[in-house]
């Protein structure tokens, strides 16, 4: 499966995974990638930036989603949002001993 991969302007690290559309060479691009979302996902999303075109495949790996997920939410759906990563830092983890109270 060729997709096209958007990152958002509103948020780091999100992207938006689409089939890649088919495109004669005497056609230009026109379409808007975002009309595969639901119209209140727009907003959230912001303008989508053009990353690259990728060829998915259940061998492929990739860094933070299972490919087969991607797939299976591009065909099913017609888009994949990846967001961004949570966990990073937990705000309730204890504080280290030398840093309490200060």
């Amino acid at each position: 499966m060729l997709c096209s991969i958007y990152k958002s302007s509103k948020k780091d690290e999100m992207y938006l995974y689409i089939a890649r559309p088919e495109v004669s060479e005497n056609q230009a691009e026109t379409n808007d990638p975002l009309e595969v979302l639901p119209e209140p996902m727009r907003p959230a999303f912001g303008r989508a930036t053009f990353v690259m075109d990728l060829e998915l495949s259940e061998s492929r790996k990739l860094a933070r989603v299972n490919v087969l997920h991607v797939m299976d939410s591009i065909n099913t759906k017609g888009f994949f949002i990846q967001v961004p990563p949570e966990g990073l830092i937990d705000p309730n983890a204890v504080a280290p001993e030398g840093l309490r109270g200060a």
